[in-house]
């Protein structure tokens, strides 16, 4: 394409030089005609040149002139390049030089904070030593200075170890102020403390006013640490004291509240009635108080009473109290007093951990001491095994109720109690163990009754596993079970002495009844003992109903159990050979069985002095008849089948001996 484009002008030529050659012959005269042309018209721009002379000269000088205006306002511009060059210098000098002033400030600025604050910290107002000497500790102001001088102190203390000379200035009447301060506070603490010595003091009242000025011991400790040593000394002795002597009057006092007649080993499960008896014998005469085998109200010292006001002695003085109230009373005042001192010691002495622990013992070592020996003397010879198991039970709350309080310091001393009660219960509870062992069955009455020993476990175990509940405990679960063998053992050697299985059977029944009505009365249904006893009183009702049911209605029963085998083989022949034997059932049954179910139902109540009882087993003898008599129709013959009394007349009899209870 770019070659055509060349190419182009070079054929315009020609073809013009062409056009030419067609129309003239002669090429000279017509480059003659053509030069002729070009002068003419050079010729004609001359002429025009001349006349335009004048404007041209004219057009030339204001060019000229404009030069030079332009060449003015070119110098004009330069000059005025050179002034802002100038100018950004300077400005650029002047920025520098205000960024170093800015720098120059901040530091002064900081200097001047550092120095204004030290010359604070350092001088000593005469504001400051009015106070210090003349206010008393008590006042805001005081501890307003005391809080600066504290500060003060450990400034120039901190600047002593770098050599500074400024510390010279106001060492001297640092120390005497400081001598001055601590000479009055030590003065107001010890006062505070001699205020317990008092008799009848309310000790937390000089104890609140003590942690409200708690920074003055703050203030001892951090600058003379044998005066702060001074305080916590003359504290501890003076606390150790009050506690001992508050307790020791306290137990005693409280002992002469407990009953007169206290447990013996003739007090044992296993002990015949016709023993002469302590407190057993003792409270079955008083209306509001439970023997030593039934809890009674007295698992409430567990519930409702273990947070409630301790016993005043002198208030209670005609009143007496079980061991466990007297126990519960001492130690809810041991826990209340030593929760509010060891939260007392950390927060005004400021010791945490085994410091605290350790000052906490100081004070209070002596009083923990004469509690666990006066427990140890008290349980010495204690046969009440439901009192000491509501001890340790309340052991275990009071101590749950120490850490709620963010209080561990108690934790050795519980221990130590539960291994004081623990020996002496489990001892205790063997003795009761093996005075069942040791139980003669012909020395007691011969009656078919639920027997006096066997209710004396009922209760002793429903109270042990019904407290256990909430801490159950590995030992007492073992005891409870070698319990519950002797005392299975005892009434099975009880119920040998009878002649008959069905006097036997009346005995167990009553007995294993009367034993899991009262564990399901105050223990959960599905407790290890309440099943062990339901079992058994299933098994000996179930034996007891075929004993009743044997003397009317033996013959119909031994006629199943004989025949059902040919039934179920289909041996219809053999069955057939037992028709005569078959009608003379079925006539014997239709012309007594009214009568036999008046007596049936005589017996069952004269046996059983429980209605709930005697109902059940009567209910449960019916329905045995019932099946019984279902499977005798079975195997009759038809002709047999139609003597037979029909089986709803049979029900609707029944129904008469339906029992509400």
């Amino acid at each position: 394409m770019a070659q055509t484009e060349t190419n182009l002008p070079e054929q315009l030529d020609n073809d013009e030089v062409r056009e030419i050659l067609k129309t003239t012959t002669d090429l000279r005269q017509y480059s003659r005609q053509i030069e002729k042309e070009f002068k003419e018209v050079e010729n004609k721009s001359i002429e025009d040149y001349i006349k335009e002379s004048q404007n041209i000269a004219s057009l030339h000088n204001q060019i000229g002139e404009c030069d030079e205006v332009l060449e003015r306002m070119e110098n004009m511009l330069m000059s005025f390049q050179n002034v802002l060059s100038n100018i950004s210098t300077e400005i650029t000098h002047l920025q520098k030089k205000s960024v170093a002033m800015s720098v120059q400030l901040t530091n002064r600025q900081s200097v001047k904070a550092q120095l204004s604050q030290f010359i604070e910290d350092m001088a000593v107002s005469e504001e400051m030593i009015t106070v210090i000497m003349d206010t008393p500790v008590t006042e805001k102001d005081f501890c307003t200075q005391l809080n600066v001088l504290n500060h003060k102190l450990s400034l120039v203390k901190e600047l002593s170890f770098k050599e500074s000379k400024s510390t010279a200035d106001v060492e001297d009447v640092l120390c005497k102020l400081r001598l001055k301060s601590m000479a009055k506070i030590r003065a107001y603490l010890l006062e505070q403390i001699y205020k317990f010595r008092k008799p009848m003091t309310n000790y937390q009242i000089p104890q609140n006013a003590m942690l409200k000025h708690k920074f003055f011991f703050e203030f001892i400790l951090s600058n003379e640490r044998q005066v702060a040593q001074e305080i916590c000394n003359e504290y501890i002795d003076t606390m150790s004291k009050i506690y001992y002597s508050y307790f020791k009057s306290y137990s005693s006092r409280l002992a002469c509240l407990k009953f007169e007649e206290s447990c013996t080993k003739d007090d044992l499960m296993g002990i015949e009635d016709n023993v002469s008896k302590g407190l057993f014998a003792k409270t079955t005469s008083l209306k509001h108080k439970s023997t030593i085998f039934t809890i009674g109200k007295r698992g409430e010292i567990l519930n409702q009473q273990l947070e409630a006001p301790i016993i005043v002695p002198h208030a209670q003085l005609k009143n007496r109290y079980t061991f466990e109230a007297l126990f519960r009373s001492e130690q809810y005042a041991l826990v209340d007093n030593a929760c509010r001192e060891y939260l007392f010691v950390t927060e005004f002495f400021m010791v945490r951990g085994g410091q605290a622990q350790d000052l906490f013992n100081q004070i209070m070592g002596k009083t923990l001491t004469l509690i666990i020996k006066t427990v140890e003397i008290s349980i010495q010879d204690c046969f009440d095994t439901i009192a000491m198991f509501l001890c340790i039970q309340l052991i275990f709350r009071y101590q749950l109720m120490c850490h709620k309080r963010c209080v561990p310091a108690l934790d050795k001393y519980w221990d130590s109690l539960q291994s004081v009660f623990w020996p002496r219960f489990e001892h205790v509870f063997r003795l009761n163990i093996q005075s069942i062992r040791d139980c003669d069955p012909t020395k007691f009455n011969k009656e078919m009754g639920p027997h006096y020993i066997t209710r004396r476990y009922a209760e002793f175990s429903a109270a042990i596993v019904g407290i256990s509940e909430h801490f159950p405990n590995e030992l007492v679960s073992r005891l409870l079970l070698e319990l519950q063998n002797e005392v299975e053992c005892f009434i099975l050697r009880m119920a040998a002495i009878f002649p008959t299985r069905k006097e036997q059977l009346i005995y167990l029944i009553n007995n294993y009844d009367l034993v899991l009505g009262i564990l399901m009365e105050h223990t959960r249904d599905n407790s290890k003992e309440a099943e062990a006893f339901r079992e058994q009183l299933t098994a000996r009702s179930t034996e007891y109903v075929e004993e009743i049911l044997a003397p009317h209605f033996g013959g119909i029963i031994q006629f199943v159990k004989e025949c059902e085998p040919f039934f179920e083989m289909e041996q219809l022949e053999e069955l057939r050979k037992q028709e005569r034997r078959s009608l003379a059932l079925v006539a014997n049954f239709s012309a007594n069985w009214k009568k036999s179910l008046e007596e049936l139902n005589r017996e069952v109540l004269l046996s059983f002095p429980s209605l709930v009882t005697s109902s059940r087993l009567l209910q449960l003898a019916l329905a045995s008849l019932v099946q019984y008599y279902q499977r005798f129709h079975k195997l009759l013959t038809p002709n047999a089948k139609a003597q037979l009394t029909n089986i709803h007349v049979v029900m609707v009899e029944m129904k008469k001996y339906k029992s509400s209870y």
